[in-house]
């Protein structure tokens, strides 16, 4: 049991860590998830949090709460999965609290809006190092045809304005066609 109580603590405050000092949105604290989670703690393997990343991407609600549910529960059972949904949850909860008393006070401050600008600067920089993190897992599994309906997703997106849910539903029949020829090539049921 104490070393249960043990689990539950270091999980909630690697979370709770993670959500106040995450700034940029979900991808970023995904990027963060991984290095803390697979890289220190060494609870997931690198396959295990890029399914947990698209899993948490393609439900409903936040990425960042997704993705701490289902660490949470593969941590620790449901008890871990409600310990990482409050320590993600809290933080953003007392920042937006606390910066809603002054915010009219700083929303026109040029030295707040260097910061918020800087903040963007940063992000851009983690949106990056968790795209070319995940583009490298999955070359290095040599997952060319999933590299190739991820490129093509990107530029389908970017350069051809194609709507996210045609993109979305297209990577699910690709994905399970996929799936399906790799399992019936290996005689799995």
């Amino acid at each position: 049991m104490k070393r249960d109580l043990k689990l539950y603590i270091k999980l909630f405050i690697a979370s709770f860590q993670l959500s106040a000092f995450t700034f940029g949105g979900g991808y970023v604290m995904i990027s963060l998830m991984r290095k803390k989670f697979v890289d220190k703690f060494e609870w997931l393997d690198e396959n295990e949090m890029l399914d947990f990343t698209v899993i948490a991407q393609s439900s409903p609600g936040a990425i960042a709460i997704n993705a701490s549910i289902l660490i949470g529960y593969r941590v620790a059972g449901i008890l871990g999965a409600a310990t990482t949904i409050l320590a993600t949850v809290l933080p953003p909860f007392i920042i937006i609290y606390i910066i809603s008393f002054g915010y009219s006070a700083l929303e026109n401050n040029m030295i707040f809006q260097g910061m918020l600008r800087g903040m963007q600067a940063g992000v851009a920089a983690v949106l990056c190092d968790v795209v070319i993190g995940m583009a490298k897992s999955v070359l290095k599994n040599k997952l060319i045809i999933s590299m190739s309906i991820m490129l093509s997703a990107f530029i389908a997106a970017t350069f051809f304005n194609v709507n996210v849910i045609y993109i979305i539903i297209v990577g699910i029949f690709l994905g399970s066609l996929l799936y399906t020829e790799k399992t019936v090539y290996k005689g799995e049921k």
